[in-house]
This record gives C-alpha cells, sequence and structure tokens, in this order.
C-alpha cells in the first residue's frame, strides 16, 4: 500500500500538477488511512484489494470516535477516494471501495464579506506617502478587483500584468491559466505603485525576486504570510468582521458582482472555479440580504 500512495502522490504532483499544499495534505491524509489498516487488519503489508467499503466506513466512524471535525473528516474521505479512483484507473482494484460511501453532512457556513462603504473606508487605510503604503492598497485594490486567490496573487510577475488592456494573467488550481480583468481604482493603485516599485528591489535581488510584481521591503517577493498581515491590518481598521484574510475580499468581489447582477457563470470563469455549485455558493448571500431588506421594508413581511 505504501507504494501504491507513493506513486498516487507523484502522479497528483508531477501530471495534474497540484499545489505542494494539496500535495503534503493528501499524503497527511493517506498516511492516516494507511496507519489505520494497519491497526483493522493487524498486518504491516496491506494489499489495495484488502480494502472494502466497509474498511472505509470504518475509517470514518474512527476519525469522527476520535474528535475530528465533520470537514476534516469528510477531507480525508475525498482524499482516500481519489487515491482509490487512481487505483481502479492503473487497474490495481477493480472498483471504488469508497465511491458510495457518504460523507459526513457538513453545516452550511455562507462566505463573510465586506459591505462596498467599508470596501471604500478600507483601501484609504494604507499610508499612500510610502511605497510600502503604495503596494499594500495596490494589492488591496487588485484583490477586490479581481477576487483572485492569495497564491494566485504572490506568483504574479510583471509580465503577467498588462495596465493597458486592463487585464492579468495568472495561474489557478489545476495548474490552469486565466486572464482576469481588473477595474479602473486598481489600475490607477497599481500604476501609483509600480512608479516606485524600483525603490523595493534590493541589489542582491535573484532574478526571480525581480520579476515578481509585489516586493517585500526586502526586496523579495511577497508571501503569505506578509500578504495576511496586510489585509488582516486593513480589514480590522473598518470593520469588526473576526475572519480577516485576503479570502474574505475574494468573497466580497463575487458577492458584489452578484448583487449588482453579473450572470453566475461569469462570476464563476472569473473565480476559477471547476464548478458551477461552487459559485452557487454566493447566491444564497444575496438571497439572505434580499430577504433582510423585504423583512426590514415591507408592512406585512
Amino acid at each position: 500500500m505504501v507504494d501504491h500512495i507513493r506513486i498516487y502522490l507523484e502522479y497528483i504532483e508531477k501530471q495534474r500538477r497540484y499545489s505542494r499544499h494539496t500535495v503534503a495534505a493528501y499524503e497527511d491524509d493517506l498516511r492516516q488511512f494507511h496507519e489505520f489498516l494497519q491497526r483493522h487488519f493487524v498486518q504491516q503489508t496491506i494489499s489495495p484489494l484488502s480494502v472494502d467499503q466497509l474498511t472505509v466506513r470504518l475509517f470514518m466512524g474512527d476519525l469522527l470516535e476520535h474528535g475530528l471535525s465533520k470537514k476534516s473528516a469528510a477531507r480525508k474521505l475525498s482524499a482516500v477516494r481519489s487515491f482509490m479512483k487512481f487505483l481502479v484507473r492503473q487497474k490495481t482494484i477493480p472498483c471504488n471501495p469508497a465511491m458510495n460511501v457518504v460523507t459526513p453532512k457538513l453545516p452550511k457556513r455562507l462566505p463573510v464579506f465586506l459591505d462596498e462603504p467599508t470596501i471604500e473606508r478600507m483601501m484609504t487605510v494604507p499610508d499612500q506617502s510610502t511605497v510600502e503604503g503604495l503596494r499594500d492598497r495596490a494589492i488591496l485594490e487588485l484583490l477586490y478587483s479581481t477576487g483572485i486567490r492569495l497564491s494566485e496573487l504572490i506568483g504574479l510577475d510583471m509580465r503577467d500584468l498588462d495596465l493597458r488592456n486592463e487585464t492579468v494573467k495568472v495561474f489557478g488550481k489545476g495548474a490552469k491559466h486565466r486572464i482576469v480583468p481588473f477595474g479602473r481604482k486598481a489600475k490607477e493603485a497599481l500604476k501609483e505603485y509600480l512608479a516606485r516599485r524600483t525603490e523595493l528591489i534590493a541589489p542582491s535581488a535573484t532574478a526571480k525576486d525581480r520579476d515578481a510584481l509585489f516586493l517585500t521591503a526586502h526586496g523579495k517577493r511577497v508571501y503569505p504570510k506578509g500578504v495576511y498581515l496586510i489585509v488582516n491590518r486593513c480589514i480590522s481598521a473598518v470593520s469588526e468582521l473576526e475572519k480577516r484574510s485576503p479570502h474574505v475580499l475574494r468573497h466580497t468581489f463575487a458577492t458584489h458582482l452578484l448583487n449588482r447582477g453579473a450572470d453566475l457563470r461569469a462570476v464563476k470563469e472569473l473565480l476559477g472555479h471547476e464548478s458551477l455549485s461552487t459559485t452557487q455558493l454566493y447566491t444564497h448571500v444575496t438571497v439572505d440580504r434580499l430577504k433582510r431588506i423585504y423583512t426590514q421594508a415591507h408592512p406585512k413581511a
């Protein structure tokens, strides 16, 4: 089983081009599954043919009994399903024993977002007199104007930005590129930042760092925690939201577009979602908002 897991992890990394974070998560999930199988079968060497639907169900039960959240258990089941599907394609096993195992029902959590006036106030938080402040504002404007993921923002190079056409080329999940437009305010913020960007380039900077669109004060490509802290600080200055991550701006982007009548399929393409059902989560937010407005405004609500 260990060799099959190793081959599968190499497959999703090199052929499916999953991110290293995703590969690491799958590796951890499958390691835990293998440890369970060793306890279940009381032997070190386990054949994939020994795993049936009951075994996978017992694994899920074991996870929940040990206090794992339903969300985490569902993710581990997804990893096992994907691994077993791979083994079916490799003709190692005849069918996927995890296919019909019921996924734990998750509580529906609606995306957290900022309203439009709050977004406007947030954009004024960075200090416009410094190059770092101009960079921070450009990051905020681009995240809100495009809805791109944190990893996509960090990976942007200078060549990916087309100011004339107001578009940016992003490298998204599944190693797929997409072109995303951005608005006038994001363009203005980017132009102001780019006018002073060279101040952040360190003499010892590598070519890879010099190519990066957004740089740290030390001339390196911005990194996840650094961007998270920028966004967290700016949201904290204008909102009482508990969640203050860059993903909140992605949620806000999608929600504001749908509130103003954007087509759901167009929003799906802009966000880089594989499935329309993922994007439909944002329609619940807009419907809830309409219900609140109706309740407040209608005399017989």
